[in-house]
């Protein structure tokens, strides 16, 4: 799954989870990508920054607070407006909570359904792991109580770090 940033004619910005990029050419131009806010079918992929995670053996700093940056200062502005101080400050948190619990937590990739699955049903000791699951995968796991819960921030394979 990927998920892109978009935005409509009206300035109006969300999130689209696809397949892949074609998926999401695909869906464009046959008029199923619309803004959630306007209906608007003039849809396109809002500039976005990468997410790059540090080493694995390196200590991640805690961000620095910044104030807002005035939009004449930008020189690409992806936001018709800025992210108020009580966003930025939920994000931050939210994302250290996601370090958190990450830290004890083993990456075991596309092997989490099965691993998860192994738990549950006593197959295995139960550990805190982390990994990819299909959407599909994922609902099977829900409908079988199996206990998951999605990530809020995605995360880069260990094997696709430099």
């Amino acid at each position: 799954m990927i998920v892109f940033d978009l935005h409509c004619r009206a300035g109006h910005r969300f999130e689209g989870w696809f397949g892949s990029g074609a998926d999401f050419s695909d869906q464009q131009e046959r008029g199923l990508v619309t803004c959630p806010q306007c209906g608007s079918d003039e849809v396109s992929k809002a500039p976005m920054a990468p997410a790059v995670s540090a080493k694995s053996n390196q200590q991640i700093a805690p961000a620095p607070a910044q104030a807002p940056v005035p939009a004449s200062d930008n020189a690409q502005q992806v936001s018709n407006t800025p992210m108020p101080a009580e966003m930025q400050q939920a994000l931050q948190k939210l994302a250290k909570a996601q370090e958190k619990a990450l830290k004890n937590s083993t990456w075991v990739g596309k092997d989490f359904a099965t691993q998860s699955r192994e738990m549950h049903y006593g197959e295995r000791d139960e550990t805190a792991i982390h990994g990819q699951a299909t959407v599909e995968e994922a609902q099977s796991l829900i409908d079988e109580g199996v206990a998951v819960a999605p990530l809020p921030f995605p995360l880069t394979p260990p094997d696709e770090l430099n």
